[in-house]
């Protein structure tokens, strides 16, 4: 698949996969969820990679690195925005998620040693400074009990966001993202493994057709299917570059809410949506990396 469809897939799975995380919430710990959510998706890339002939063979000296991204990008992170998924609305963890944007521009710097383009920072600033816009309201209205919250889904972007470097470093040393997929999220199972054990707490099943669908949206399309295509825009166009797809998730999430929730649009929204659309112009500019695309692939 080319560059430009593999980002408008990750925007839309990820995008309406927010809405998802909130039908897993309620008679199954959080963590219980996860595990059935990365287990189920590692066997579904596991029986891909048989049906493609893609070899699950990975030098030993690499499997430090496919565990440390099952910790950061399969378990930690999601155990700490599942948590706060009790406080915070959809909405504004979409928000908070697509702070990875910057984090990836550093993070890429410090581990990567890779420079920042001007052209993604003026970018990001005005997919961030949209987003203010059309979550205003919403931000306002977090009261202090969302504090612990807010600060809980800081850590897991951040977890995010190193478990992105992780995978860029992977793929620069050779190894596909399907398999280090699979393997990533057969580790990140294990830790959550390990930490539900540790916390007691209890694996129990909702048959609810809610719970079941949304299990089912989230190990498929959003973890077997959407971590594939974003990792691989990683891998090809850079953290930083790929990461601003998530400036677009709050605006997918937004048209869901319209749809389901009643979400009422305003003046400032539509001011919000027209900057974050201009900022993902100046990233997407053909000196962006659809030039970067074309030279690789030409």
């Amino acid at each position: 698949m080319n560059t430009l469809g593999l980002y408008g897939l990750t925007v839309l799975i990820w995008g309406s996969s927010w809405l998802a995380i909130h039908f897993q919430i309620g008679v199954v710990a959080p963590e219980v969820s996860i595990i059935y959510r990365f287990v189920l998706a590692s066997v579904v890339l596991v029986g891909w990679c048989a049906i493609r002939g893609i070899s699950l063979r990975i030098d030993i000296r690499h499997h430090f690195y496919l565990a440390m991204m099952g910790f950061c990008l399969f378990c930690l992170n999601y155990i700490l925005f599942y948590h706060a998924a009790f406080q915070l609305a959809t909405g504004l963890l979409a928000v908070i998620f697509s702070m990875i944007t910057v984090m990836n521009i550093f993070n890429g710097v410090l581990f990567l040693n890779r420079s920042i383009h001007p052209r993604t920072l003026v970018g990001v600033t005005f997919g961030l400074g949209g987003m203010g816009l059309v979550f205003w309201p919403e931000i306002s209205r977090s009261g202090h009990e969302a504090l612990v919250a807010i600060g809980l889904s800081v850590l897991a972007t951040y977890s995010a966001s190193l478990g992105n470097i992780i995978s860029a470093r992977n793929q620069l040393h050779g190894i596909a993202v399907a398999p280090a997929n699979a393997i990533g999220m057969a580790y990140g199972a294990l830790f959550l493994l390990a930490y539900s054990l540790w916390a007691g707490s209890p694996f129990e099943i909702d048959l609810s057709a809610s719970y079941v669908g949304s299990l089912v949206f989230l190990s498929l399309f959003a973890s077997a299917i959407a971590f594939g295509t974003y990792l691989t825009l990683v891998g090809r166009i850079g953290p930083e570059n790929a990461a601003y797809a998530t400036v677009l998730f709050p605006i997918v999430a937004l048209a869901l809410s319209t749809w389901v929730e009643g979400y009422q649009w305003q003046m400032r929204s539509l001011a919000g949506v027209i900057l974050i659309l201009i900022g993902n112009v100046v990233v997407l500019s053909k000196r962006g990396f659809i030039a970067q695309w074309i030279r690789r692939t030409g």
